[in-house]
């Protein structure tokens, strides 16, 4: 035999030599939830080893993932009834503990990158990411709620913002309004194909902002379908996206891999809440070993074409393998 594949794997070294895809800390995202509360560090049920922070525990766990080397978050508010809407006012509210903490955390850490969200639900007492009227969300009335947000949070100190809400057009409202505010170098990482997908159950849970009626299925794509990703990444690209991303991740290996082979961006993946409980549930039961099983889910991301990866193992796998895979 001319050709003996096996020859590239027989030793460690060899095998390092022929690696073709590798992940370090500096590619993952930190997902964190923030009450406006005191003291509290709260596990989440659905989520094990995942928590519910205060403004003042969640500073000691991004210092502790700092010196980690993991310098990359992305913030979620969960916001009481009593200070929701149906237009999501409390979103621009300059009491808002979500701002208020994004400063405090950017003026601790200014060397980190914080990414924030940009939807109506955590604010509104209906529980859509977009405007509710006779029992429809909808669209065009959305946009200046979104724009006002984007600026609140860029005058907050979130470098880049997360529009999750997949309105149409919101990308170059958000871009628009932030560059006349002046804030023309605050990033948009656009949630390009964000499915309806059934594995958001444990993040719903954090927040508790599961819609009140009905369901997101008018706004978030049909998980069934893949060319509609590339229409959605055209036109984010086109209103002014600095990077794109899919969200769930592990169910949508296909569609990381369509947009990294077809856009000149960065190309972001959501490893969602319900794909990590379910890791976290195997290993948990002694079916899996997460030592294992945890760096080799993040690395199929990885290799399916992704450059950042949203990941709520993120401190673990800097924990666990600060020199990367």
């Amino acid at each position: 035999m001319l050709q003996r594949p096996r020859r590239n794997r027989q030793s460690a070294a060899i095998r390092g030599l022929a690696t073709e895809t590798h992940l370090q800390v500096q590619h993952l995202v930190y997902p964190l939830f923030v009450l406006d509360t005191k003291g509290l560090k709260q596990e989440i049920h659905s989520l094990p080893g995942v928590y519910r922070f205060s403004p003042d525990t969640l500073l000691k766990e991004i210092e502790s993932c700092m010196e980690l080397g993991l310098s990359s978050f992305v913030l979620f508010p969960a916001v009481t009834d009593a200070l929701k809407d149906t237009v999501a006012s409390y979103s621009t509210n300059p009491d808002n503990f979500y701002l208020q903490t994004a400063r405090e955390i950017k003026k601790r850490f200014p060397e980190c990158c914080l990414i924030s969200d940009v939807a109506m639900d955590p604010y509104s007492s209906d529980g859509h990411d977009g405007l509710v009227r006779d029992g429809r969300i909808v669209n065009d009335e959305t946009l200046p709620i979104l724009a006002a947000m984007s600026v609140a949070q860029a005058e907050a100190g979130f470098d880049m913002l997360g529009p999750s809400d997949m309105m149409d057009g919101r990308v170059r409202t958000m871009r628009q309004a932030l560059d006349a505010a002046g804030h023309t170098g605050t990033g948009i990482l656009s949630y390009t194909a964000k499915y309806a997908s059934a594995f958001y159950g444990p993040f719903r849970d954090a927040l508790d902002s599961a819609p009140k009626s009905g369901d997101k299925k008018t706004y978030q794509m049909d998980p069934a379908n893949r060319r509609e990703a590339l229409t959605e990444a055209r036109l984010d690209t086109e209103e002014g996206a600095d990077m794109l991303m899919v969200k769930p991740a592990l169910h949508y290996l296909d569609v990381i891999r369509l947009l990294k082979d077809n856009s000149n961006l960065p190309i972001a993946a959501y490893h969602v809440s319900g794909e990590c409980a379910m890791l976290s549930a195997a290993c948990q039961n002694g079916w899996l070993d997460f030592d294992r099983a945890m760096p080799e889910t993040l690395l199929s991301i990885r290799r399916a074409g992704a450059d950042v990866i949203l990941t709520y193992f993120a401190k673990a796998f800097a924990e666990k393998f600060p020199s990367g895979i």
